[in-house]
């Protein structure tokens, strides 16, 4: 049987290579070899769509070999889901959180990695999608009370539309009743600090350490 570490290089290849058959072919693998599924992913998948993203951002890769990537990403999730599911109905649920692309950015790889995290760790996620109105997440927070609101930006054009969610919020009369967070690769901890947001996330994993820890 193949090393862990072997098996988690070929999760990230399968990404990078948008191979979803090979994808689905190394989770059934970890599984199998009782590899966890968050170090899959976080180490595989996640790696992988990172470097994707990278590659995007410079111009060598374009917007069909992201959503390949994602695709493949998808059909490796896809197979270790009821094995999430399963660890997942072991542990209480730890609080809602509303998430989204803030509207006029149609980036999503960082939040949807992000939202996949959040939901291993025990949360309710309910993911908004991409290009969401600032009036879609302060309709979401008084319909469903979550706990956390959280925004992404991939762009310096649309992260100032977070201040916007800040001010909706407020003027909803319900800002109060909910933490709120921001990422994406221009935002910063001075970012979150100068419109008021609660929590900043840097990466993944920083983002499911910092909920935590907010919340319980």
């Amino acid at each position: 049987m193949a090393s862990t570490e072997a098996i988690i290089a070929k999760a990230k290849d399968a990404i990078t290579d948008f191979d979803d058959e090979l994808a689905a072919e190394v989770a059934e693998e970890a599984l199998a070899a009782g590899i966890d599924p968050v170090e899959l992913i976080e180490k595989g998948f996640t790696a992988g769509m990172l470097e994707v993203g990278e590659q995007f951002e410079q111009g060598t890769l374009f917007l069909p070999h992201v959503l390949a990537a994602a695709e493949a990403m998808n059909a490796g999730i896809e197979v270790i889901k009821p094995e999430m599911d399963r660890r997942k109905s072991q542990t209480a649920n730890l609080g809602t959180v509303v998430i989204g692309t803030i509207e006029g950015d149609i980036h999503s790889i960082g939040k949807d990695i992000v939202a996949s995290m959040l939901n291993i760790a025990g949360f309710k996620v309910v993911d908004l999608g991409r290009d969401v109105p600032i009036s879609a997440f302060v309709e979401k927070v008084k319909e469903l009370k979550p706990q956390i609101v959280a925004s992404s930006a991939l762009m310096t054009t649309t992260m100032v539309n977070q201040i916007q969610i800040e001010e909706q919020l407020k003027e909803a009369g319900v800002r109060d009743q909910v933490k709120t967070m921001v990422g994406g690769a221009p935002c910063t901890q001075d970012w979150a600090d100068k419109i008021g947001a609660d929590i900043y996330g840097e990466s993944a994993t920083d983002v499911v350490s910092k909920v935590k820890a907010a919340l319980l």
